[in-house]
């Protein structure tokens, strides 16, 4: 899309966040670097379902996001600029990053803050240019996760969750709900608060990013629609859109194999045919639930022989 002379000189405003924490994080794999962002309120085991085939190519890295799992605790006021700077601090050089929901808005602030280290985005289950319903509905939830923690839990895994998904795996379900249920409260209101307000001040930064970039997202998300698939993909320069039929909110876990294909895909690790290499293509089948490791809330997965794992 085309933007004013003033606005392409333009800079994106500069974090006035102090030093960088320390993520605790673990690696697996060799080949290219990648680096896997959760959402909000969950934490990095929610990849688990995708590590082997994700770790047959490239060396994986897993990432507590701040005020998220064994990682610091996030203060009230925590920025998305910080959140990225965070990550930036593990990266050695350029970096394939995987972001999912809040994790996906992390991967775009890194693309433009630390392009010399993103070298593409996989935008999963993200937001973008909320309408003002769409940011009335979010509002919502932080309100109701302020004021009653638990029953916003639920609520969430209601929306994310359909009927037949929670019926097939009701354990998958729990373990989730006992996730979002084992936050800190204040981490994770000052982290949704990120969640909810981040993608309006990222809108007009978005042409500015320069890696080669995916959104894909679930045909039935309610809060990442296609539509927002679709506007990364019009926004960023060379984007590409990709809608998992039948899908919800949380793909990496309802269709691992696919979310895998994708990524492998646009990081040039797919070994098979250009899966999803159109925009507004659909890819898969939704629904398989047949994942490489367990619990996505369970003891992270033992390291496999040859693999290296990093907690700290």
């Amino acid at each position: 899309m085309g933007r004013s002379e003033a606005g392409a000189r333009a800079r994106v405003p500069a974090s006035r966040a102090g030093a960088p924490v320390a993520l605790s994080h673990e690696a697996h794999g060799d080949g290219p670097e990648l680096v896997l962002l959760h959402g909000v309120g969950l934490d990095r085991r929610m990849w688990d379902r995708c590590l082997l085939a994700l770790a047959a190519r490239h060396r994986v890295t897993l990432v507590d996001l701040r005020g998220h799992g064994a990682s610091p605790a996030a203060a009230a006021g925590v920025s998305l600029a910080e959140l990225a700077a965070d990550v930036a601090a593990l990266l050695t050089g350029p970096t394939h990053i995987v972001g999912f929901s809040l994790g996906a808005l992390v991967a775009q602030r890194l693309g433009l803050d630390r392009p010399e280290l993103t070298a593409s985005l996989t935008l999963v289950s993200s937001v973008a240019g909320r309408s003002e319903e769409e940011r009335a509905a979010v509002a919502r939830r932080q309100e109701l996760a302020a004021q009653d923690f638990g029953a916003s839990a639920w609520a969430a895994v209601d929306r994310w969750f359909s009927p037949a998904w929670r019926a097939q795996d009701p354990e998958l379900a729990r373990q989730v709900l006992d996730t979002l249920l084992a936050n800190d409260r204040a981490s994770y209101l000052a982290c949704y608060r990120v969640f909810a307000t981040a993608d309006t001040a990222l809108w007009r930064w978005l042409p500015r990013i320069a890696a080669p970039t995916v959104a894909v997202t679930g045909e039935r998300d309610p809060g990442s629609t296609p539509a927002m698939s679709h506007r990364l993909a019009e926004r960023i320069p060379g984007a590409r859109a990709v809608i998992v039929p039948g899908a919800r909110h949380l793909l990496p876990l309802e269709c691992p194999q696919e979310i895998a294909d994708v990524i492998l895909t646009r990081t040039g690790g797919h070994a098979g045919n250009q899966t999803g290499s159109h925009a507004g293509g659909h890819i898969g089948t939704a629904g398989n639930q047949t994942g490489t490791h367990g619990s996505p809330t369970g003891t992270h997965p033992g390291t496999p022989t040859g693999q290296e794992s990093h907690r700290s």
